[in-house]
């Protein structure tokens, strides 16, 4: 059996050492960096070369996701461990293989990463069961139309696009870019980028 390299991701020390001794316990996987979220940059990727990414969001998770958000399309899926009430999070860009409460079992932390290295989405049971409520539920009405910026925005969302590359396609800067992005996840009544798109589409705003 081949071994998978990880690159563990979290801020607290203590978590980052947890979570690595975690990993070391399945012989199909090796943890080759450990490194904080204000530390992470593709440059780390390049180093590390991991196989996949387990990033702990910690209890607040607001920078994180930033940085998530802004990361272009890396090639390899990143496990999110995330405090309850992220689920409407469940899919920030194309990198994240899925979604774990921070108080799984250990066991399940490996089995995620492994089903992740192969091309799985991960959720768990809990999660997964309010993504789909969200998702196939009663669809609302748009709460006020979207602007012309704002539906160029939403195609290029659609698209799963970081935010410095729909800047780029705007010709502004990315800064000014998470103005529109809000206002569309406000009109749509979408907690993420995903469902945003996801009701967009099902309202006939965009096709896929």
């Amino acid at each position: 059996m081949p071994t998978h390299k990880v690159l563990v991701v979290a801020d607290d020390p203590l978590v980052r050492g947890g979570l690595s001794r975690i990993l070391v316990d399945n012989n199909d996987l090796v943890v080759s960096g450990q490194v904080s979220g204000k530390e992470f940059s593709i440059s780390l990727l390049e180093i590390y070369q991991p196989d996949a990414v387990l990033w702990d969001l910690g209890w607040d998770p607001g920078s994180s996701v930033d940085a998530l958000l802004d990361l272009p399309e890396l090639g390899i899926p990143i496990i999110l461990l995330a405090p309850d009430g992220m689920e409407e999070y469940s899919v920030f860009t194309e990198n994240v293989g899925g979604m774990l409460s921070r108080d799984v079992r250990a066991e399940q932390v490996r089995a995620a990463v492994l089903a992740a290295v192969d091309g799985l989405v991960v959720f768990d049971r809990t999660r997964a069961k309010k993504i789909t409520r969200r998702s196939t539920g009663p669809l609302e009405p748009l709460l006020e139309d979207l602007t012309h910026r704002e539906l160029e925005v939403l195609r290029l969302l659609a698209e799963g696009l970081p935010n410095k590359q729909i800047a780029l396609g705007l010709g502004i800067s990315d800064h000014p870019v998470k103005f529109p992005i809000t206002s569309i996840l406000n009109k749509l009544n979408a907690q993420s980028r995903t469902e945003a798109v996801v009701r967009a589409t099902r309202l006939g705003l965009i096709t896929l």
